[in-house]
């Protein structure tokens, strides 16, 4: 299938590393304007000159922006709009994965969590709706874990924050689906992006890394972990008029890791 995304324009936070990147590469290639942001200003310089290499004619912008900060949020947005356009398409990527035993975490982990996983969507999107309410079309895709349908011991807070955007990402559906806003969630299976590698580290630095992931495909059905390029496909699908009768959906995109349909 021949996806295109040419003449949309798609903020994307959490752009400058894995997913975020790879999405902004295949957004791109596949004709649309992007706007990536992150925190770190070099990495996102690299970044964007990563997808204007692949870029399909699209113009595309990096801001240094925490997402956390509603101020900042608000006025990155409005540079990107005022740079490329009203934002047709929503990806909201920023995360980590902090996680750990339930009575070791405490409020302030909590708080930065949810600011940074849950708030910094619901802002996005409020800020973003009312252009795509206006010319009757958008696209809002929440990127999770999954951990949101099937949270274990020791996952808090980040599986409670993805729940939380699963939610968001229903409600949404259905009051935007009357604009023409489809709103979508991607739940992430074992993917090689850098938290890996930062996750390597903290847990097995002796072991060679290929050997460390080649222990955590052993849990996958597929037999492999998974490519950042496979998840950005199906995202592109999503932020395309192919994707045009499926909202409110939470996607696992995992090689049949998750027990949970």
């Amino acid at each position: 299938m021949q996806l295109t995304l040419q003449g949309r324009t798609a903020l994307i936070t959490g752009g400058s590393r894995g997913l975020g990147l790879a999405m902004a590469e295949r957004f791109a290639s596949s004709g649309a304007s992007v706007a990536i942001i992150g925190r770190d200003r070099a990495v996102l310089d690299a970044a964007a000159e990563t997808v204007r290499a692949a870029g399909g004619g699209g113009a595309v912008v990096a801001h240094s922006c925490d997402v956390r900060d509603a101020a900042a949020l608000s006025a990155t947005h409005s540079a990107v709009v005022e740079a490329l356009g009203p934002v047709d398409v929503l990806v909201n990527n920023a995360g980590t994965s902090a996680a750990g035993p339930f009575l070791e975490v405490s409020d302030e982990d909590w708080q930065n969590d949810l600011d940074l996983k849950l708030m910094a969507a619901i802002r996005l999107a409020r800020l973003c709706i009312p252009d795509m309410q206006q010319q009757r079309w958008g696209r809002i895709i929440n990127v999770l874990n999954i951990g949101a349908k099937a949270p274990g011991a020791r996952t808090t807070p980040t599986t409670v924050s993805r729940a939380a955007g699963m939610a968001l990402t229903k409600a949404l559906a259905a009051e935007m689906a009357p604009f023409g806003i489809l709103v979508n969630a991607l739940n992430t299976g074992l993917l090689l992006t850098h938290q890996w590698e930062r996750l390597h580290q903290e847990r097995a630095p002796e072991v060679d890394f290929g050997e460390f992931m080649g222990r955590m495909a052993d849990r996958i059905p597929v037999g492999r972990v998974g490519d950042p390029a496979e998840f950005a496909n199906l995202a592109c699908f999503l932020a395309s008029d192919a994707a045009s009768y499926v909202t409110g959906t939470a996607i696992n995109v995992d090689g049949g890791l998750s027990p949970v349909w």
